[in-house]
């Protein structure tokens, strides 16, 4: 790539990420008269939404993901770009990848959409990361499909009844959307699809453990809603444990200190012993979000999200906007005090339209706007016939569980994944699922590699879907 240094007749605007609210920045500056440079280290957008779809074998990778330069190939004021954002120069306006065989230059930009995203957070415990990952990338998604079904292979294996109850003892760390739903699909595969196909074991004797740090589950959701999604993981055969906090995890498995029945203002720790632990508990924003704190002097919260203004510009720099997860933004509905933006793919969507909107008002000098998110609810399934709903609408919100929010769930999502293609392949696949229990995306490769290992994305990346 070479970068001239003569300024470019049209403005230059620079987007970094291609989730949900990079992706929706980039399609609102269709026709304009500048020129979007979209960078991402990956090269297909992601519906983060289905991830554990893919980690249990549910789906497979391409029906959740798409090619970026597949996705933007009729839109040409964009031009895509695999790399990985090591610095922002906010003196010289440009932006800096990571150096590779060819060392690019750096990139200029006239305004510049940090849409970074988010990553792992175990709470200053990096060290247990690699017993418990988590789930932000199809990455992620291979390592813990592995991990799931090598542990279903070795119980198989295992002669010694207690280390057979290790490999068959599963746990989720974190009960909101994320851990409810892997939590409930990994009692779907035990008690439904696996029976039948081993020999000395038997799958649904496996034990799924959800542990959950605060009172209940899925807490951002009301409390009865919250209640009936306890229920239906119990109904499932999931254990969940409450105001459970996770202290220690190692290759044994993780402790876990919770108050004690007979004194509550005292606490009790116990060990569960576990070979295939998933962490669901933690979200810290991307690097780039102290970064351009160091830089700008803006204000960053305790989760390294960056405090915007309200246009979702930063302070001082309005050439500059953050949106998505890297934001710690504010809905600003007229007459009302601002409220907190979920971190929720409606409100990147949203962000990323209302950041394009406000540059097409500064280059035609007009004020920008602030930014009002609009919540339409949240969603949540469990598993099987099992999900909850929490909708907002003029008269009010409407909520309501069970089958019939499960098929809300299921075509609210199907409707809103990338392409057609994907909505036919994913319908279809959990159409079949759901009358046979059968999961056929269950391939591992590399099973006597590494923790993280390459045959497996290898696999999975070959797939023409992901270009």
């Amino acid at each position: 790539m070479t970068t001239s240094s003569a300024p470019s007749p049209r403005p230059r605007v620079v987007i970094i990420g291609c989730g949900f609210g990079g992706l929706e920045a980039a399609r609102a500056l269709r026709g304009a008269a500048l020129d979007v440079t979209l960078i991402d280290k990956t090269n297909h957008h992601l519906f983060q939404p289905l991830l554990y779809q893919v980690a249990t074998a549910g789906l497979s990778a391409p029906a959740i993901a798409a090619p970026i330069r597949h996705l933007f190939r009729q839109q040409p004021n964009v031009t895509t770009l695999l790399g990985e954002v090591t610095h922002i120069d906010v003196a010289a306006r440009t932006v800096h990848l990571k150096d590779g065989p060819h060392p690019s230059a750096p990139l200029p930009y006239d305004h510049l959409i940090v849409a970074a995203g988010a990553t792992h957070s175990y709470f200053g415990r990096d060290d247990w990361a690699p017993h418990a990952p988590g789930l932000k990338t199809l990455d992620d998604a291979f390592e813990i499909r592995r991990r799931i079904l090598l542990a279903f292979e070795a119980a198989e294996k295992e002669a010694d009844p207690a280390r057979r109850a290790d490999w068959l003892n599963f746990v989720v760390v974190g009960a909101g959307p994320t851990g409810v739903e892997m939590a409930g699909t990994l009692a779907e595969i035990a008690r439904h699809t696996l029976p039948g196909e081993f020999r000395h074991i038997d799958p649904a004797s496996a034990k799924i453990i959800l542990l959950e740090g605060g009172p209940r589950v899925l807490q951002s959701m009301p409390e009865s809603l919250s209640q009936r999604a306890r229920e239906q993981l119990e109904k499932l055969g999931v254990e969940v444990r409450l105001n459970a906090r996770v202290t220690a995890i190692d290759s044994d498995g993780l402790m876990v200190e919770s108050p004690s029945s007979a004194q509550p203002t005292s606490a009790t720790s116990y060990q569960i012993k576990s070979k295939c632990i998933v962490w669901a508990a933690g979200v810290a924003a991307s690097a780039l979000g102290r970064q351009l704190a160091g830089a700008t002097g803006c204000a960053t919260d305790r989760a390294g999200r960056v405090v915007v203004a309200p246009d979702l510009s930063l302070p001082g720099h309005p050439e500059i906007s953050v949106i998505g997860d890297l934001a710690a933004a504010k809905s600003h509905a007229p007459g009302q005090e601002p409220t907190p933006v979920p971190g929720v793919s409606p409100g990147a969507k949203q962000m990323g339209r209302a950041t394009a909107a406000n540059i097409l008002r500064r280059l035609a000098g007009q004020v920008t706007q602030p930014f009002r998110y609009r919540d339409y609810g949240n969603l949540a399934t469990i598993g099987r016939n099992s999900a909850v709903v929490d909708l907002t609408s003029p008269a009010g919100p409407v909520r309501f569980s069970g089958y019939f929010a499960w098929l809300f769930w299921l075509f609210a999502h199907v409707y809103f994944l990338i392409g057609f293609r994907n909505r036919l392949v994913v319908l279809l696949d959990w159409a079949w699922a759901y009358w046979s229990f059968a999961r056929y995306a269950r391939v591992v490769t590399g099973i006597e590699g590494s923790a993280k290992s390459n045959g497996a994305k290898q696999a999975e990346t070959a797939a023409p879907t992901r270009s």
